[in-house]
């Protein structure tokens, strides 16, 4: 079986911040949170704490973000 790009939820000092999302997407997220819940074992009974994890993942693998905050960071003499 394929592994999700998630592997669990970790607490945090939250940031509050309102997103809207489209229905189809909310359907989305309440479904990976039941495959996600199975696949780890945790329940998940807020699939909204999930959107946090996702952004944080998609900006980690992103490689031409990672790139474009080295060089930010190079030129400010924070790396």
């Amino acid at each position: 079986m394929a592994k999700l790009k998630l592997v669990g939820i970790t607490d945090d000092k939250p940031v509050k911040l309102t997103v809207e999302l489209s229905a189809s997407v909310y359907r989305d997220l309440l479904a990976y949170a039941e495959v996600l819940a199975r696949e780890t074992g945790q329940s998940v009974t807020e699939p909204t704490k999930l959107i946090a994890p996702m952004l944080a993942r998609f900006m980690a693998t992103d490689r031409v973000f990672a790139k474009i905050r080295r060089e930010q960071a190079r030129s400010t003499g924070r790396g």
